[in-house]
């Protein structure tokens, strides 16, 4: 039996999805919002999305055309196609895209987010606050997307590279064994479960290198417009220290709260079947990442705007919660905020908008459970 999928969303990873989806034998909807549907023109007009076999003169696996069942601009159509609802999208469109899906779900339904950065706990308090508490649906967080991947032109897309596995957990933990079994026919690679949501959102591997390494090479980024690589250029001796703290942070954080963090060495090793000594070592010489001769080129860029508002405001939220100190967080977000002239200690994911404000550690652990 052929399995349907839906995915929302028409960016890089999103038609990345339907492409590698379709390649594993689902039958794939792409949803792409009017404003966002150019892609979807494209896929019409070639009649699928096809993968390159080298890109910059670098060959690429997975190479291929792929035709694609269904491409909609209604997400009525999108919700009623699949029981498996992929949203390969940025945190920051979460929210109102669940919004409107959700008249049209229905139970038994899997709600899939890559990266989570603990959506599944944001659009369950929507669930209940938008009246639709008996709704039976099961919410996913994986810790990023599978792949490496861009556009790079009319139903184009290069994928320079894959992780070897995707660490996911659903929402609430009890489920997500369940929702692994549905969800691995459709995934090009093996999903390994995580104890919970929290645990998904201290696990994203952008957490130790994007928001703060993006923080300390700003002049470096906008005065050469980004174009050069980002991990081999931005990693430092100096900046793979301060790295290194927050990771430290990151860890004490996640022992207060009960989770047993994989350093983020051990997970960049795992990740892209590696071998380095140093997280400095894997931004100098991974192959993947060494690929992506782009780098960000303002402080508006997701690395800041996703990763510090998505990953390290409720990292330091948890830490305020659990009474673990966690200055180097607290300083990225501070110069983030001045850079982009805001307060992402209110405007990020903060313990009230994940639905967990006024619980203990203990009671948060339990609700995610």
């Amino acid at each position: 039996m052929t399995t349907t999928v839906s995915i929302i969303g028409s960016g890089n990873a999103g038609l990345t999805a339907a492409y590698h989806f379709s390649l594993q034998g689902a039958k794939v909807c792409l949803f792409g919002a009017q404003g966002f549907d150019q892609p979807l023109t494209d896929i019409e007009q070639r009649g699928g999305i096809e993968a390159l076999s080298s890109f910059n003169d670098v060959p690429l696996t997975y190479a291929g055309f792929q035709p694609i069942d269904k491409v909609t601009r209604e997400l009525k159509d999108a919700i009623e196609y699949a029981d498996l609802l992929i949203l390969p999208v940025p945190s920051f469109a979460q929210e109102p895209l669940f919004i409107e899906m959700l008249p049209h779900m229905r139970d038994g339904q899997i709600v899939m987010l890559m990266p989570g950065n603990y959506g599944s706990l944001v659009l369950n308090r929507i669930k209940q606050d938008q009246g639709y508490g008996d709704l039976d649906i099961t919410f996913v967080d994986a810790i990023s997307i599978p792949w490496a991947t861009r556009i790079v032109g009319p139903a184009e897309i290069a994928i320079l590279g894959m992780k070897e596995f995707l660490p996911v957990a659903a929402f609430p933990a009890s489920k997500t064994q369940d929702a692994i079994s549905r969800l691995q026919p459709v995934m090009p690679l093996p999903l390994t479960a995580l104890d919970n949501v929290i645990s998904a959102g201290l696990e994203n591997i952008n957490f130790g290198g994007h928001p703060l390494l993006t923080t300390l090479n700003m002049g470096l980024l906008e005065n050469f417009d980004g174009q050069f690589n980002y991990y081999k250029d931005c990693c430092s001796v100096s900046t793979a220290k301060a790295a290194a703290v927050m990771e430290q942070e990151r860890q004490a954080v996640g022992k207060a709260l009960g989770i047993a963090l994989t350093p983020e060495l051990d997970a960049m090793n795992a990740l892209y079947a590696m071998d380095c000594e140093t997280v400095y070592e894997v931004n100098r010489t991974s192959e993947t990442h060494g690929k992506l001769n782009s780098a960000p080129n303002s402080a508006g860029n997701r690395y800041i705007t996703e990763d510090a508002a998505y990953l390290l405001v409720p990292c330091f939220e948890f830490g305020q919660l659990a009474g673990v100190e966690t200055t180097m967080v607290t300083a990225c977000l501070h110069i983030d905020n001045a850079y982009n002239d805001t307060n992402y200690f209110e405007q990020g994911r903060t313990l009230s908008k994940m639905g967990l404000a006024g619980m203990s550690v203990q009671e948060i652990m339990d609700f995610v459970a």
